[in-house]
């Protein structure tokens, strides 16, 4: 699938905008704040019915509006897709696929492969587990609409159980209906740590050689899936920790405690790692996630690429670039340097001003 047109009301900074795209290179370049993120979220939105910046949504509502709207076209050489979405600060979103409303979100995945990259992914080797946690969700779903349906699962039972542990602080009484959240917590629970097995495995396979040639044939990279506990231990561990969570009124054993490790030859990047060698793991990654996407759907993702190349050194922006061949891509950018131009032969030019794009 390739974008060819957006279409916006009252989203964020941009009471009307209409715009179409090239199915090769656009480059949207403007001043900060003056809403080039903005149209990539309204993108990545479209595809994935949420937001890159995980921003609340009535927070995407054009300041002083009651709503806003979304409407992307896309196709392949099939068919035509119509994507709209509405978001409200008084109700629930709404979204519809060719006219039709569509029930649940995950409906959406899968239809639209999209990769974003910006300058916090770059932090994502020495931020904290849930950023990582979040990368591995994020791709998964987009490749199993089995995995998303899992998650979601799985992070309500959590919530409910994690209620539960609450009451059950102050009401000993309620301590046996335990069982029931713990049965569902390993079913949704135990999907969730094959599936994140696989997907690791997946990705190192394909990260290596890239990760080879960013850095310059310098530097072997390691992916290992840290599961907070085994699918045979899940349920025993649950129960032995009873006492523990509803101290804590919280659950302390499970997928959601989830974490990754990488290593550069042979040492932790997140400890032991330059910068540069923990930017160099994250491009790579980003540019293994592109190859990935490939493979599993055979046919290309679209890349959004949120103001990256200016935190970037030429050799690594050079590989960077390199990947967008056959790619769909969007490039936001303070200015067009004559780097990007040469490097990927633009199709489509955008200067964004204040809610304006020409």
């Amino acid at each position: 699938m390739k974008i060819n047109r957006l279409e916006l009301a009252n989203f964020r900074n941009y009471e009307s905008l209409n715009v179409n795209f090239s199915d090769k290179v656009n480059i949207l370049y403007g001043e900060n704040a003056a809403g080039k993120t903005n149209i990539l979220e309204a993108i990545y939105m479209c595809a994935t019915t949420r937001s890159q910046r995980q921003s609340k949504e009535k927070d995407m509502i054009r300041f002083g509006c009651d709503e806003a709207h979304l409407r992307m076209i896309a196709s392949d050489d099939i068919s035509e897709r119509r994507i709209d979405m509405q978001l409200s600060k008084s109700k629930g979103k709404g979204v519809a696929l060719d006219g039709q409303p569509l029930m649940r979100a995950g409906q959406l995945f899968g239809l639209i492969g999209i990769i974003s990259f910006c300058p916090d992914d770059l932090s994502m080797i020495k931020a904290g587990p849930s950023e990582r946690r979040h990368f591995i969700d994020v791709e998964a779903s987009q490749t199993d609409r089995l995995y998303m349906h899992n998650l979601s699962s799985y992070n309500k039972v959590l919530a409910q159980r994690n209620n539960l542990l609450k009451q059950v602080s102050v009401n000993k009484e309620l301590l046996g209906t335990l069982d029931v959240w713990d049965e569902q917590l390993v079913e949704y629970g135990s999907y969730l740590i094959e599936k994140r097995a696989e997907f690791i495995e997946k990705l190192e396979q394909i990260a290596k050689p890239v990760h080879k040639a960013v850095s310059g044939e310098k530097e072997d990279i390691r992916l290992i899936y840290v599961p907070d506990t085994q699918i045979k231990d899940f349920k025993d561990r649950l129960f032995m920790n009873r006492e523990r969570d509803i101290m804590s009124t919280f659950t302390t054993t499970g997928p959601h405690r989830d974490d990754i490790e990488f290593e550069i030859n042979g040492k932790n990047a997140r400890t032991f790692g330059s910068q540069g060698q923990q930017r160099t793991t994250a491009l790579s990654l980003k540019l293994a996630e592109i190859e990935l996407v490939k493979n599993i759907s055979s046919k290309a993702p679209i890349l959004l690429l949120d103001d990256v190349l200016s935190e970037l050194d030429r050799n690594r922006q050079t590989q960077l670039l390199g990947f967008t061949q056959g790619v769909q891509t969007f490039i936001t950018c303070t200015g067009v340097e004559e780097f990007v131009m040469q490097r990927t032969g633009i199709n489509k030019v955008f200067k964004v001003g204040e809610g304006t794009v020409t």
